[in-house]
């Protein structure tokens, strides 16, 4: 194990950006690089736009939209007259939903770069990171109750939770919003910010109740452990955050003898200190940084795992209508349905302001809560993540964020699959997720996929195995575009594979190997695995406050105890 370094004095030639007292009120680490000695990757930036698609015609990561056959209008497939809980060949038997926005979560709580360039080589040892590079939910707690009152109740020892959300039309209340604040702009635009320690936790409705589910957390033990102050609290929330993030999360995405390799004692069940950690990559000389390899590629490997549609809970049934549907709605499968982002803010599960109170969230669709959720399989069934592959959903070429919105309440009727592609804000953004992911790998100066492979010690994936679109079926799967084709036309790409598409075409390649069958599991291959799983534990060991290096061998006492998992902090919060 590890002490943790002492701070050493700036001096001449020292590396920029690394001088910053992590545990200072500023909350800021720095950016570093795994892989220093490897080149940096560049291609044209026509190629990463070949590469990326443009979410409207076929080819390319990001998906074209699914259609009704001979329309123009949206399809989802049916959640009637199903046989099993996979209801879609994207689908992902091996991890639920809900883990794609505890995903989103554990980045908001790690990284924050709101700095760099897409479309300039960036200098990474001079980029500051405005989170932590640790596990200690600054993305939740922010500065605390002294500094940030405003998120608290009164006394300072339990947040503030916003208003009740309902199940449904006239349901009844089974989800909080966030603390918002209200104002109206002098030309009648209204806003309702939330009041959280990192405004991202609002940039989607699924993650932003999601943070109120912690906010839920901490309330619940401030109340059953009435004699203990807010810090101690504070610390027993991180450890059970801490805990699913090692035991629950991590098996989830990566690869079991990885994480086994790299954290031998999980498999032994002998004690850390017997069974040591062994990190063969992520080894900081000074104090913990944030790897540009995982922040800026591999751990983007979530936004391969968003679906286009979810069911927020079992009593919305609106399209159009927001609490009614057609008969042609249903054909679709998109009734009581809302698309992760739209053109029309009233279809979409936009962020960055209030929703509707009926979008109260039965987190028994994102997480198998109630332990059956095999025997689930129509609209009340655990939906599935999508499959970790080189396909981005379409909704996710045009995110809200940098798109011109149609605010309108009620929403016009959805006629045409273009309300909900919306146009960029302006000339300069790109809202395009696919092709901001490939251009800000390449700003980053990040190695290629395969040089990474090597570096670790393995055989880098051929260019003809390396698939572009949807890991659906292995026949399917055949037939997909290779890197090798798109090289023939940018021979930038041979041998060279953007690092963030590479951890997705090897995920895709492991599953084909597997079998590649519809309810085959997907999860990180080697080089992604290692990469994440380096970091999360490389992070836990350079700070002394967390779980790996305060109480190794420590459990929860809730839940299903040592096998504590997310549904088990899901249901604590809610006081299931």
């Amino acid at each position: 194990m590890k002490t943790l370094p002492g701070k050493k004095n700036s001096s001449h030639g020292a590396v920029r950006g690394a001088d910053f007292d992590r545990r200072s009120s500023q909350a800021e680490g720095r950016f570093g690089r795994i892989f220093r000695n490897l080149p940096a990757a560049e291609w044209p930036e026509e190629a990463l736009r070949q590469l990326a698609g443009n979410g409207h015609d076929e080819g390319g990561m990001a998906s074209d939209p699914e259609l009704a056959e001979g329309t123009n209008l949206p399809f989802a497939p049916s959640e009637e007259n199903q046989s099993t809980r996979l209801h879609d060949d994207e689908e992902n038997s091996g991890i639920d939903a809900g883990y794609t926005y505890l995903g989103q979560f554990i980045d908001h709580d790690l990284t924050f770069d709101p700095a760099s360039s897409l479309q300039k080589r960036n200098d990474v040892d001079a980029l500051v990171d405005f989170r932590t590079p640790r596990f200690d939910l600054d993305c939740l707690y922010g500065r605390g109750p002294d500094d940030q009152p405003y998120m608290y109740e009164g006394n300072g020892r339990k947040f503030q939770l916003g208003r009740e959300l309902l199940e449904g039309p006239n349901g009844k209340a089974i989800a909080h919003d966030l603390p918002r604040h209200r104002w109206v702009d002098p030309d009648g635009t209204v806003h309702n910010r939330a009041l959280i320690g990192d405004k991202r936790n609002d940039e989607n409705v699924i993650v932003s109740q999601l943070h109120s589910v912690f906010l839920q957390f901490h309330n619940r033990l401030a109340d059953d452990n009435s004699r203990i102050g807010f810090s101690e609290i504070q610390r027993l929330v991180r450890w059970h955050y801490q805990y699913v993030v090692l035991h629950d999360f991590l098996y989830k995405v990566a690869r079991r003898d990885i994480i086994e390799s790299v954290l031998p004692h999980l498999a032994s069940g002998r004690s850390i200190f017997e069974d040591k950690p062994r990190l063969l990559f992520y080894k900081p000389k000074n104090e913990a940084f944030m790897p540009i390899e995982f922040s800026a590629a591999a751990y983007r490997f979530g936004h391969s795992m968003v679906r286009p549609i979810y069911r927020l809970n079992t009593q919305l049934s609106g399209g159009n209508h927001p609490d009614d549907t057609q008969p042609n709605e249903r054909e679709r499968g998109i009734d009581g349905r809302q698309f992760i982002f739209a053109g029309l803010k009233q279809r979409g599960l936009n962020g960055f302001d209030e929703f509707p109170k009926e979008w109260g969230i039965d987190w028994n669709l994102f997480f198998d809560l109630t332990g059956n959720k095999d025997s689930r399989i129509g609209k009340d069934r655990t939906q599935p993540a999508y499959k970790i592959d080189t396909s981005l959903v379409n909704p996710l070429a045009f995110l809200a964020e940098f798109s011109k919105i149609d605010m309108s309440t009620p929403a016009p009727p959805l006629t045409d699959i273009a309300q909900l592609q919306p146009k960029p804000l302006d000339g300069k953004e790109i809202p395009n997720l696919a092709l901001r992911n490939l251009l800000r790998g390449m700003a980053m100066g990040l190695p290629s996929g395969q040089d990474v492979a090597r570096a670790m010690g393995l055989e880098a994936l051929p260019d003809h195995v390396l698939k572009i679109g949807k890991a659906t079926n292995a026949d399917d799967y055949k037939k997909l575009d290779s890197m090798d084709d798109l090289a023939r036309k940018f021979p930038s790409f041979v041998g060279k594979a953007p690092l963030w598409y590479y951890v997705l075409a090897e995920s895709q390649h492991d599953w084909f190997e597997k079998g590649g069958e519809e309810d085959t599991p997907v999860q990180l291959g080697r080089v992604g695995s290692r990469i994440i799983v380096e970091t999360f534990v490389g992070l836990m060991l350079n700070d002394g406050h967390s779980l790996l290096r305060q109480a190794p061998a420590w459990y929860p006492t809730i839940g299903k105890r040592k096998d504590f998992d997310m549904p088990d902090f899901v249901n604590y919060a809610l006081g299931n």
